[in-house]
C-alpha cells in the first residue's frame, strides 16, 4: 500500500469540506436568524403599540391627569401576553403613566425617540437606549376622539432578550446541521467504498504510479500505439504514432477515420474481434497493422491499435536473412572442422602419423590457396567473410562453388548500404544452394561472379539447376511465391527484388550456361 488510503483521502476531505460549509452556515445562518428574529419582534412590538393605543381603557387613562392602578395593570396584562419586556404609556409630554418600574411612573421618557409618534402622528420601529437597557421599540401615538394626539404607546424588547432568542432558535439550527455533518461522513465512507471497489481497491497513489508507468510503457514501445474509444474516436496517441503519420496531437479527440482513409480498417474496428499483422496505405507508405479490442463485462469499449513502417518489419527480415547466413557458414565450418578433427583423432589411434602431418598440411595449404585467390578478386572484408562462408555451406552441401576468375570487387567504401548488397548476394546463392541439392553429387554447380565497374557494381549468380520460368520474375518475387515448399520458404526473391529497388538498381533473370537460372543483378555505386 502506497499512501493515503482512498477511503481514507475521500472521508478525511470530505470530513474538513463539511466541516467548513457547516461552519460557513452556523454563522450565516446566526447572522440571518438574528435579522430574522429583530425583523419578526420589530413588527410584533409595532402592531401591539398600535393595539394598545386604540384601545379604550388607554385613551380614557391618558385624558386623566394622574396615572391610574387600572391602566398599570391593563399595561403589565399586555406586556405578559406578547412576550415583551415592557409596555409603557407617556401622556403628550412625554410623561410615564404605566412602567414595569412604579418608581419611573410619572418621569419623563428616556431614549429621545418619541418626537415621531408625539409631534408627527406616526408609528415605527426604533432601537434606543432606554431606562431599562437598549431595546428594540415599537411606538404608536395615542388619539383622542377628536384625534388629537393625547399621548404614546412604547413596547420594548431589551437586546438581552432578543439574543436570548437568538440563541434558542440558533440552537435547534445547529442540532440540524450537526445531524446533517454526520449524514455526510456516513455518506462519504459508503462513497469510498464504492468508489475503491470501482478502482480494484487500487489506492490514488498506486492510481498514479501506473498511469506513469502505462505513459512510460507506451511510449518507450517503437511501435506507434493509439488507443480508441467505444465511438472510435483518439483518447491516446504515442510519440512514435505521430512521427510515422508526421501529424501532431491534436488528432486527440478525432475520429479514427479522419487520420486513416483506408476503409478496411473502419470494418476491422467494428468487427469487435483482433486484427493482426494486416497490411495497410497511408499516404505513400506501407503500413503493418494490428487491432486488438477492449471490453469491459463483454460490452466493446474500444479498440488499441499498433502499426509500424513496412520497411522497419523489412530491414529486420534482411538482417535475420543475414545472420542466419553467417550461421549457417559458421554452422557449415564447425561441421567441416569437426569432420577433420574425427579424421585426425582416428588416424592418431591408428599411428599413421605420417599421414595426419599430410593431411594438416593438405588442410592448410588447401585454406591458404582459397583464401589467396577469393582475397586476390575480392578486396572488401564483408564479401570475402561471405565467400568463405559460402565456399564452407558448399563443401558441406557437396556443391561445387565456383567464384568467376574475371571477378572483381575492390573495398566498397562509397556504399552505405552494404548490409543490403550483402543480403541481396546472400539470399540468391542460397537460392542456388536449393536449386541444385536434388542433383547428383556431381552436376550440383554454383557460380559466383562479382565485377566493380567504375559507376556500378554487378553480381551474377548461376546454378546448374532446372531454371525457373523466365517471363515470370516478378510473380516468383512476390511476397510467399515461391518455387519450393511454401510452408517455410519464398521470402528469399521477394527481399531482394525490393532490396534492389530500395537501391535502385535492377535485376535480370536468364537462363545460365550451367542450364539453370542466372540472376543478373546491376546496383550503382553512391547508394
Amino acid at each position: 500500500m502506497y499512501g493515503e488510503s482512498i477511503k481514507d483521502y475521500f472521508i478525511k476531505y470530505n470530513f474538513i469540506f463539511a466541516l467548513i460549509i457547516i461552519l460557513i452556515m452556523l454563522v450565516f445562518g446566526f447572522i440571518n436568524l438574528s435579522e430574522a428574529v429583530k425583523n419578526e419582534l420589530g413588527k410584533r412590538a409595532l402592531s401591539s403599540a398600535q393595539l394598545v393605543a386604540e384601545h379604550p381603557v388607554v385613551i380614557e387613562g391618558l385624558k386623566k391627569s394622574e396615572p391610574t392602578p387600572e391602566l398599570q395593570q391593563f399595561t403589565t396584562d399586555i406586556k405578559e401576553q406578547i412576550g415583551a419586556e415592557y409596555v409603557v404609556l407617556g401622556d403628550e409630554n412625554g410623561i410615564r403613566y404605566t412602567h414595569p418600574d412604579v418608581n419611573k411612573i410619572g418621569k419623563k421618557m428616556v431614549g429621545n425617540d418619541n418626537y415621531r409618534a408625539l409631534v408627527k402622528g406616526e408609528s415605527y420601529v426604533s432601537i434606543a437606549e432606554g431606562s431599562l437597557g437598549k431595546a428594540l421599540r415599537g411606538k404608536a401615538p395615542v388619539k383622542d376622539e377628536n384625534g388629537d394626539i393625547i399621548g404614546v404607546v412604547s413596547v420594548g424588547f431589551l437586546y438581552d432578550q432578543i439574543y436570548e432568542m437568538n440563541l434558542n432558535y440558533f440552537k435547534y439550527l445547529a442540532i440540524g446541521l450537526i445531524l446533517i455533518f454526520f449524514v455526510v461522513i456516513l455518506v462519504s465512507t459508503f462513497l469510498a467504498t464504492g468508489i475503491k471497489k470501482e478502482l480494484l481497491d487500487y489506492e490514488p497513489s498506486e492510481i498514479s504510479l501506473l498511469l506513469k508507468e502505462k505513459n512510460a510503457i507506451l511510449e518507450s514501445i517503437h511501435e506507434g500505439i493509439i488507443i480508441l474509444d467505444s465511438n472510435k474516436c483518439i483518447t491516446y496517441v504515442n510519440k512514435r504514432a505521430l512521427e510515422i503519420l508526421n501529424l501532431d496531437s491534436t488528432i486527440v479527440n478525432k475520429n479514427i477515420m479522419e487520420v486513416f482513409e483506408d476503409r478496411n480498417i473502419d470494418h476491422m474496428i467494428s468487427s469487435g474481434k483482433p486484427e493482426l499483422n494486416r497490411s495497410i496505405r497511408y499516404k505513400e507508405e506501407k503500413i503493418i497493422f494490428n487491432s486488438v479490442p477492449y471490453r469491459n463485462n463483454e460490452e466493446l469499449e474500444g479498440a488499441i491499435i499498433s502499426f509500424k513502417l513496412f520497411d522497419d518489419v523489412d530491414l529486420i527480415a534482411r538482417e535475420l536473412s543475414q545472420v542466419k547466413t553467417y550461421i549457417e557458414s559458421l554452422r557449415a565450418q564447425t561441421h567441416e572442422f569437426n569432420n577433420f578433427l574425427y579424421t585426425l583423432s582416428g588416424l592418431i589411434e591408428l599411428e599413421e602419423y605420417e599421414e595426419v602431418q599430410r593431411l594438416i598440411n593438405k588442410e592448410r595449404i588447401g585454406n591458404n590457396t582459397l583464401l589467396a585467390f577469393i582475397t586476390k578478386h575480392i578486396k572488401d572484408s564483408f564479401l570475402i567473410g561471405l565467400i568463405i562462408g559460402f565456399y564452407n555451406r558448399a563443401k558441406e552441401l557437396k556443391v561445387n562453388l565456383i567464384l568467376d576468375e574475371d571477378s572483381y570487387c575492390g573495398k566498397l567504401t562509397t556504399i552505405s548500404d552494404k548490409h543490403i548488397i550483402i543480403s541481396i548476394l546472400g539470399n540468391l546463392v542460397i537460392n542456388a544452394f536449393e536449386a541444385v541439392e536434388h542433383l547428383d553429387v556431381e552436376n550440383r554447380v554454383v557460380r559466383i561472379y562479382i565485377r566493380e565497374l567504375k559507376n556500378e557494381l554487378i553480381f551474377e549468380v548461376e546454378d546448374s539447376g532446372d531454371g525457373i520460368d523466365y517471363s515470370m520474375l516478378n510473380t516468383y518475387t512476390q511476397k510467399r511465391i515461391s518455387t519450393k515448399n511454401p510452408e517455410n520458404r519464398g521470402y528469399g526473391l521477394s527481399i531482394v527484388l525490393e532490396s534492389i529497388e530500395k537501391l535502385n538498381g535492377n535485376i535480370t533473370l536468364e537462363k545460365g550456361d550451367l542450364g539453370g537460372a542466372l540472376f543478373y543483378i546491376c546496383i550503382p555505386k553512391g547508394v
